[in-house]
């Protein structure tokens, strides 16, 4: 009897076992089969050989834009990229960046998120700059345009403009007086800074109070600590672990900066209440403010999302500006042909008894074209992401949903195959006849030369809202500075332009030279309207 019972264990024992393995088998099979499947269908992009763990790693250089430049010419315009664990598809070519901004766009209408979210003290669908495309971007998209940086605003800003550029300009006949070597790279980044945030919230970022102290730490902390965060996603899921402690200085930077623009917002609250709301001339923060108390507006505004939004601004208005400026004026050191030949337009349009202006702009086409040469060589943000929001093709091959996007408009500007010298400083590339010119410089780029061959701001629909801002800022400072100064830099010597390293492109060694006052702006009429 013992027997048969154990006889009858053992038998529905083994029908379980190989009911398991049966059943193993099957989702085994199956999903080798799906796999293999997807490997019949699914089409990804070419990718350099890879070593374990670091991916690709080992074909970078410093400069992240040149060595992808560098790759896409053996892999192709469309490349998959792995550095570490972080994996990303890379468009170095205007046909595939016109696929990704044009056909595509609402496709990669989103940007990735870098970093780990648990270190930041705002959602990032707070955030302007990284939140989900849909109705809370759309109506931040339309505030910037309509309101905060409309070319209406952007003139009542005129004076904080002329401002800080005066002062900016008083240091340099200081340093020209004195014989003294001056840091343009610091002085820009000031005079910059200044210029957003007063335009921001009017406090300027350099100062003798507290605030303007704070602001400028907390500034340079981040600028800082940006780089660091991105080197963070090599490491994959592991990044929630902090390894690199960056998650922890972001935090404490960011905690600094809530405890200080709570300070300003209660600061233009109490102002509004008492003189009814009114100022005599409002900043972005006062018009914020009005739009977050509208009770009819589309999307309730919170207080962080006006505090992630002055984030974004700080973040994405100084360092690029001040970075492009640089080289900019190192080009033209470097070119006395083309300072030269700068310098004569200004003197027939303007002359020498006052200052260039905003208004003269439009009369003086060859700055234009020197500020679009700068811009081709030395991008804003020469790399771009993007997010995947749903399965497409591109280049004939399959991007899936929530893949990372890089667009090399560095390698784009670059283009031997778009572009003649590419590599050659030449500003008449953009000096056009009147029959094909086309409204004002800013209408221009508007167009994106329509071949997606010029993107120094990006392109599609979250393409930088600031560009119109950047322009104003980058013609007339470049401007004055061959106006007013001649610069000396080493005896001999030309401005050495190596790039910087990482995912920017800013100078690698300081801008350092010495003014020499030629037509002293202090003496002059500074600005006429």
């Amino acid at each position: 009897m013992l027997a048969m019972v154990a006889t009858t264990i053992d038998f529905k024992f083994g029908c379980v076992l190989f009911l398991i393995w049966f059943l193993s088998t099957l989702l085994v099979r199956s999903l080798i089969k799906k796999h293999e499947k997807s490997k019949e269908i699914v089409q990804h992009p070419p990718s350099p050989p890879a070593l374990p763990i670091i991916g690709h790693l080992h074909l970078l250089g410093s400069g992240l834009p040149k060595s992808f430049q560098t790759l896409a010419s053996r892999f192709g315009p469309l490349m998959r990229i792995q550095i570490g664990a972080s994996t990303s598809f890379v468009v170095s070519n205007a046909t595939v960046a016109k696929e990704v901004f044009k056909t595509h766009d609402l496709s990669f209408a989103c940007r990735p998120e870098f970093g780990s979210s648990e270190y930041s003290i705002y959602k990032a669908s707070s955030s302007f700059f990284n939140a989900e495309y849909g109705t809370y971007w759309r109506f931040m998209k339309k505030i910037c345009m309509t309101k905060l940086l409309s070319a209406p605003q952007l003139n009542r800003f005129a004076d904080i403009r002329k401002q800080e550029m005066t002062k900016f300009l008083e240091t340099l006949v200081k340093c020209s007086k004195d014989a003294e070597a001056c840091n343009l790279g610091a002085e820009i980044m000031t005079m910059t800074n200044n210029t957003i945030c007063r335009m921001a919230m009017s406090t300027r970022c350099s100062g003798n109070d507290n605030q303007s102290k704070m602001i400028w730490e907390f500034v340079q902390g981040l600028q800082q600590l940006v780089p660091k965060i991105i080197v963070g996603e090599m490491l994959g899921p592991l990044k929630r672990f902090d390894l690199l402690g960056s998650g922890r200085r972001l935090r404490a930077l960011l905690m600094q900066y809530d405890t200080l623009i709570e300070e300003i917002i209660m600061e233009h609250e109490k102002e509004r209440k008492v003189i009814g709301g009114e100022r005599r001339k409002k900043d972005m923060m006062d018009i914020i403010l009005e739009i977050s108390e509208d009770e009819s507006a589309e999307i309730k505004i919170t207080r962080n999302d006006i505090k992630a939004f002055f984030l974004d601004i700080f973040l994405g208005g100084t360092e690029t500006t001040s970075t492009v400026m640089q080289w900019a004026l190192a080009e033209l050191i470097n070119h006395p042909e083309v300072f030269k030949k700068l310098r004569e337009e200004i003197n027939t349009v303007v002359g020498s008894t006052r200052l260039v202006q905003e208004l003269d702009v439009p009369n003086l086409p060859y700055l234009q074209a020197v500020v679009k040469e700068s811009l081709r060589l030395h991008p804003t943000v020469p790399l771009i992401p993007r997010k995947c929001r749903k399965d497409c093709k591109i280049n004939d091959y399959d991007i899936l949903a929530n893949s990372r996007l890089i667009i090399n408009v560095y390698a784009i500007m670059r283009d031997p195959n778009l572009w003649e010298d590419p590599l050659e400083f030449v500003p008449e590339r953009f000096l056009v006849s009147s029959i094909e010119k086309h409204g004002d410089h800013e209408n221009q780029e508007r167009m994106k030369d329509q071949n997606f061959k010029y993107l120094p701001f990006g392109g599609g629909r979250r393409g930088c809202p600031g560009a119109t801002l950047a322009y104003t800022i980058l013609h007339v400072m470049i401007a004055m500075l061959v106006q007013c100064f001649d610069w000396k830099f080493r005896s001999g010597e030309k401005v050495d332009m190596e790039e910087g390293s990482g995912f920017s492109c800013g100078m690698a060694h300081p801008l350092v030279c010495c003014p020499i006052t030629r037509v002293n702006p202090l003496e002059v009429a500074v600005f006429t309207n």
